[in-house]
């Protein structure tokens, strides 16, 4: 693995618009860059960004354009906020097909796309499922059969009717929770990183959680220094990338003790139960939003098919997985 393929996957992502962003200076135009970064609290964790640019002037007009982005995605595709357009559509979907944002067409696309080639394993409809478990780390009781039946009338990506023609979506059943959290943050980065290719700062790094969006290497470097972590959080190897993105997500550390039997925190949508295993999953892929979902999927399909699957989308999977103790 001394090298990436990519595998050309569509749909590519809309391009942004950024109205009067520009700056008379083109980061471009000078090979004295100096290192920035900033951090702000958005879609629910510390978004970080570095940037190697020629002064603080187009370092601080260059990020806080793109942090204006993540917060703008966060508006539309937040589980958290009633008035978001994801909740609206939740709430309305089912009711006639609700004409969408394009940010939030391509994601529910790609995730749905994504559902239906790891077979369920992702599935953005899990919220009831979620809803569940939650309750039960708290009680230190499983949902019953009959509450689980109820929420799987809930569940299921077969259940989000898109219409790329109108751009519109349509929900089979009322009462449907979507959850973009497997996959919002790694589109965010995403713009963000185009946000700041627009000024002209190539030589970025966009960090969400456990999401991290990288451009071109900082000055005289080969990539940026990125650690592959191990089940205690510590770094375990560490590469040189540039121009991908990685992502990592496990259940390593949140688990539930019920009945004698531990359970992680991550949901298995095709049984509305928490995973019985530890698992640390690592994607390198093309883009946060491969990389962001990949790295759900695969922590519940297991190493055997998750690597398959992580081959479809030319992505690289690093795993660790052993059965609670």
């Amino acid at each position: 693995m001394n090298h990436l393929n990519w595998v050309r996957h569509k749909p590519y992502p809309p391009k942004i618009k950024v109205e009067n962003w520009s700056n008379p200076l083109d980061a471009r135009e000078t090979s004295n860059l100096r290192r920035y970064e900033f951090r702000k609290l958005l879609m629910g964790v510390i978004a970080r960004i570095v940037v190697y640019a020629p002064n603080d002037y187009i370092a601080r007009w260059a990020c806080s354009r793109a942090f204006l982005r993540i917060a703008q995605l966060e508006e539309l595709m937040s589980d958290y906020r009633s008035d978001s357009e994801l909740m609206r559509l939740c709430r309305d979907g089912h009711l006639a097909p609700v004409r969408v944002s394009d940010d939030l067409f391509f994601v529910l696309e790609r995730a749905i796309e994504l559902s239906r080639h790891s077979k369920g394993a992702f599935d953005i409809t899990v919220g009831p499922f979620v809803s569940l478990w939650r309750r039960a780390r708290q009680t230190k009781r499983l949902p019953t059969e009959d509450e689980l039946n109820e929420a799987r009338k809930l569940v299921g990506w077969e259940k989000v009717q898109l219409d790329a023609l109108n751009r519109t979506v349509k929900l089979s059943v009322q009462g449907m929770k979507l959850d973009l959290g497997g996959i919002a943050k790694g589109y965010a980065a995403d713009c963000a990183l185009k946000v700041l290719q627009k000024f002209g700062l190539r030589r970025a790094l966009i960090e969400l959680g456990g999401d991290i969006v990288l451009g071109d290497p900082p000055p005289n470097r080969k990539g940026w220094r990125i650690g592959i972590l191990d089940e205690g959080g510590k770094p375990e190897k560490v590469l040189e990338l540039a121009n991908c993105a990685i992502s990592t997500s496990g259940s390593t550390q949140q688990f539930v003790e019920i009945a004698g039997r531990r359970y992680a925190h991550i949901v298995d949508p095709r049984t509305g139960l928490g995973l019985t295993k530890l698992v640390l999953v690592t994607i390198i892929a093309k883009d946060g939003i491969t990389a962001d979902s990949l790295a759900t999927a695969l922590c519940v399909l297991g190493e055997k098919e998750g690597r398959k699957l992580a081959e479809t989308y030319g992505a690289i999977a690093f795993f660790r997985e052993r059965e609670f103790k």
